[in-house]
């Protein structure tokens, strides 16, 4: 398998998923344009099959596996919203599911994994790592390992996001995209240099999880362990190496922003555009909202990556953002 993604992957997964994953709006808000000073379209993933984005990759590489393959059963290690994805996929597909989850994953995330038919193993991320427990798993059990972000089709079946977005709203000349293990950057990035080669994408990190910001900064894989952030779907410790080098390849810049720029960002997107989307899937839209670069007057993509939020953690962030 050619580790490598093209843009011909992601037409080819685009293929693949019509049918299966939702064409996902694209939204526009006057309101939100006054308050960044520009031209904005945002993706709205948060309203994809299991709330998120992760959706697209995981039907890709799942109905791209042989008889045997299927019949062998899957695994993955997620903290939620890939586990979700996965688990659906494999339910619709008559596919075993092993999900490997960490014991403090959002609960709401944990029981939507379950409702979907997936075995769930739960492990404590201050013991243990997620990739050795699924790799030791796969090799118990013969299962087919199908990681969160580090794989070809996975990558290609998330940069079908972008490819839709610019494909509706036209060329742009910023595109920003949340990151955590960076399948769905570079998927995205891949997809928007080939139809909207001026368009200019920025990869955006919790600040606290800022390993893929520092490895593009300075060409060397940096690691993060289990940081402190409401970005739980961002808590990833490193870029894979399939995607570090097409985010060095095709991302144009890194940046990261702060907890308190997620809530802010959250705030209004679920008070003024009544679009609930969690702390993950506004990291790309903070970035632009709260003014941490300099877009003012341009035409900006974003892809709201998922919104599977906890409301009841929401409901108290926002009263520091009210009170």
């Amino acid at each position: 398998m050619n580790a490598s993604v093209t843009y011909d992957d992601i037409a080819s997964a685009a293929e693949r998923i019509a049918g299966a994953a939702h064409r996902t709006p694209v939204a526009t808000s006057r309101l939100l344009d006054a308050a960044c000073g520009n031209r904005m379209f945002l993706k709205c993933e948060n309203l994809q099959r299991v709330g998120a984005f992760k959706f697209r990759g995981a039907y890709n590489a799942v109905s791209r596996l042989s008889a045997e393959q299927r019949a062998a059963g899957v695994i993955t290690h997620s903290s939620g919203n890939h586990a979700q994805a996965l688990a659906l996929v494999c339910q619709i597909l008559g596919v075993h599911a092993t999900i490997v989850m960490p014991q403090d994953a959002p609960p709401q995330k944990l029981a939507a994994t379950r409702d979907y038919g997936a075995e769930v193993v739960i492990y404590d991320p201050q013991v243990a790592t997620r990739e050795a427990i699924s790799h030791e798993l796969a090799e118990q059990h013969g299962y087919v390992l199908v990681p969160p972000y580090d794989h070809p089709h996975i990558i290609a079946g998330q940069g079908t996001a972008a490819k839709e977005l610019i494909e509706d709203a036209g060329e742009l000349d910023y595109l920003f995209v949340p990151c955590g293990g960076g399948g769905l950057l570079s998927g995205c990035a891949v997809a928007a240099k080939y139809l909207s080669p001026g368009c200019k994408v920025i990869g955006v990190e919790p600040a606290a999880g800022d390993d893929a910001t520092r490895s593009f900064k300075t060409g060397v894989l940096c690691t993060v362990h289990n940081p402190d952030t409401i970005a739980d779907g961002a808590r990833t410790p490193y870029l894979g190496q399939v995607t570090f080098p097409l985010v060095q390849q095709y991302v144009d810049d890194m940046m990261t922003v702060s907890d308190d720029d997620l809530i802010r960002a959250m705030h209004f997107i679920w008070t003024r555009l009544k679009l609930v989307v969690e702390p993950t899937g506004v990291l790309g839209l903070a970035a632009v909202f709260n003014h941490r670069h300099p877009v003012e007057g341009k035409r900006v993509g974003v892809i709201l990556s998922g919104g599977n939020a906890d409301v009841v953690k929401a409901g108290e962030w926002f009263r520091k953002v009210e009170g």
